[in-house]
């Protein structure tokens, strides 16, 4: 947006290391705009938090200078770890939406006979050993989500192996028996 004319001295770019570089826990990241929109947001940052830890910014800024080839390597193990889990979502009887660019997977939970996505994330987490972020999470208005659930599968492929076992022991609602 910013290299549009007219644009970069009304725009704020937004970035960070946590899903590109695998560091979700880091929370290093950064802006990029104008003196006179950045000075609100350090002032924003200043009573939000600190900083992110000095190591962290410096392993960021080395991540930054990686390869063209990283980036490859990166989203072609994406999306043979998506292609990898899809089926194996559609197999045990959630219907799932193909991720365009996210490395995580929406699924629909009705099929299995559930119409409560929090319920549903107790139980896989209890009985099938498998956490999933309940959908009524990601919605303003929670009852949108309720029939949802989100697997991620940026994992290595023996968590995925694991996962594939356990969720085949996914029954209906109907057959489950708390």
């Amino acid at each position: 947006m910013a290299s549009l004319p007219g644009m970069a001295e009304r725009t704020v770019t937004i970035n960070g290391m946590s899903k590109t570089y695998s560091v979700t826990g880091w929370r290093v990241g950064w802006t990029i705009a104008p003196p006179v929109l950045t000075d609100a947001i350090r002032k924003v940052h200043d009573f939000l938090t600190v900083g992110a830890a000095a190591p962290l910014q410096e392993a960021g800024a080395l991540a930054l200078g990686l390869p063209a080839s990283y980036y490859t390597s990166l989203a072609e193990a994406y999306a043979r770890r998506r292609d990898r889990i899809l089926p194996i979502l559609e197999r045990v009887g959630l219907r799932a939406y193909r991720p365009a660019g996210a490395y995580y997977v929406m699924t629909e939970i009705e099929g299995l006979g559930w119409d409560d996505d929090v319920a549903f994330a107790r139980h896989l987490v209890e009985d099938i050993r498998v956490a999933v972020v309940p959908g009524s999470s990601f919605y303003n208005d929670p009852r949108e989500g309720r029939g949802q659930v989100r697997f991620a599968f940026c994992k290595r492929d023996e968590t995925l192996d694991e996962a594939e076992r356990r969720l085949t022991r996914l029954t209906k609602r109907s057959e489950y028996k708390p």
